[in-house]
């Protein structure tokens, strides 16, 4: 099967299935995967959030004072202070910006991936378009199973644009990928992101 009309020995990297923007279930299935869009049961923490009100503050006034009109502005002050949250009350360790490179398919940069007590995830930040976002975040997902030989049975996904967030779901024994239906938009779903967020790095049904 033939993804794009273009040479067997073409390489890929991560930015190119963005720019190239595949049907999501054309990808998946081109490396051997099933693809579903669905109303997921993602983990959620009801871990205690004493900073969460300072947040959602500093998240509303970067919005009324900064131009956000480019990726970058987006993950500096949109989507690195939620991650910066999270880990701070997780403890987990986050890589920005981390190089991956599992064949000349599969390879790129994460631009944050986040590693917690019993699980990870993978956030990829975005400028616009979520949905072609997503079509991203599936090759890094699908390049992470490959990559990872920790036995967690699902890996986690996030696609952002800053006000909106979508999880995506890689399922290792059975090779699917899951589009979650749900989107968290910031700053009015910041609790319940927050709470998602926690869920996947400290959940313990995933270790």
């Amino acid at each position: 099967m033939k993804l794009f009309n273009l040479p067997d020995d073409a390489t890929y990297t991560f930015a190119d299935y963005f720019r190239l923007n595949p049907y999501i279930g054309d990808l998946s299935n081109f490396f051997g995967y099933e693809f579903q869009r669905l109303d997921y049961p993602l983990p959620a923490s009801n871990a205690l959030l004493p900073r969460l009100e300072d947040l959602i503050y500093r998240l509303e006034q970067n919005m009324q004072h900064t131009a956000m009109n480019n990726e970058t502005a987006r993950r500096e002050f949109l989507i690195a202070p939620v991650i910066s949250e999270v880990i701070m009350l997780t403890h987990s360790r986050v890589r920005v910006e981390y190089p991956l490179n599992v064949n000349e398919k599969l390879k790129g940069v994460l631009d944050y991936w986040l590693q917690g007590k019993c699980g990870c995830l993978v956030v990829e930040a975005k400028n616009g378009d979520l949905e072609q976002g997503f079509v991203q975040l599936t090759a890094e997902l699908v390049a992470l199973d490959q990559w990872i030989d920790d036995p967690m049975p699902i890996l986690y996904g996030a696609v952002s644009v800053g006000y909106v967030w979508q999880f995506g779901i890689l399922k290792r024994q059975s090779k699917q990928v899951i589009q979650d239906l749900k989107l968290f938009r910031v700053p009015a779903d910041t609790k319940d992101l927050m709470q998602v967020l926690i869920g996947i790095l400290q959940d313990e049904e995933n270790a």
